[in-house]
Parts: structure tokens; sequence; C-alpha cells
């Protein structure tokens, strides 16, 4: 768990990928209270309204939410919002982009799919 403070990408939403990713290894689990905005703040030694922020992302998309007194909880369903989210986002900003530029370079549809699995079997080899 460590936030890369030279990224473009803010704190925030950072912090919020950092659940999101704990939530998928199941490091936290549905209906399991996560950490409270202080702890998290004093974790990463950032502002708690940072913190907050990337907790509120979170409940905005129905991922977490507050028991009033008590703290922040994994939803259930959680993990496939997350994975859903996630999916969403890798075709638009990878797969698409991908594909468009395999079209630039006459890649046919076979020729991708070697490639893909030759980087698979090479990861294998590792």
């Amino acid at each position: 768990m460590k936030l890369d403070e030279n990224s473009t990408t803010p704190l925030f939403i950072q912090i919020s990928e950092i659940i999101e990713d704990m939530i998928l290894d199941e490091e936290f689990k549905e209906e399991e209270q996560i950490f409270s905005t202080n702890q998290l703040a004093e974790s990463f030694k950032i502002n708690p309204a940072t913190a907050r922020k990337g907790f509120n992302i979170l409940v905005d998309q129905n991922i977490i939410y507050k028991k009033r007194g008590v703290g922040m909880f994994v939803k259930e369903g959680a993990k496939e919002i997350i994975k859903e989210k996630r999916k969403k986002h890798f075709l638009d900003n990878y797969l698409l982009n991908m594909i468009h530029e395999a079209k630039k370079l006459n890649i046919s549809k076979q020729e991708l799919v070697n490639m893909i699995k030759s980087v698979e079997e090479g990861e294998e080899n590792e």
C-alpha cells in the first residue's frame, strides 16, 4: 500500500484505487470494516480531507458505506462493481486503442491473438 506522490493521478484517486485493489484481493471482504479516515490519513501521512475524498468516491460508487458512529464497511457486491468498472475502463482505455493501432499497422486479428499468447507464455516462463 503506497501512494505515488510523483504521479499525475491525484492522491485521493490513488487511495480509492488502493482500497479497490484490497477488496479485489480480498484483504477486505464484503460487509467487513475498513480503515477509518484518520487511520488512512495517518498511515499515508496525508490530510484527513484527502483520505475522506478517496472514501467518498467509493461511497458514490456503492463500493463502501458508512455506519454512523462505527466506521466504513465494504458493501455487498462491491467486488463485482469494481470488476465491471475496471473491465469497462480496460476496454475504453486499452483495448480500443490497441485495436485501432493494430488496424493502422495492418495487424490481423489472428496476429494480435498470437501476440497476446506470446506475451502470456513469456510471463509464465519468468
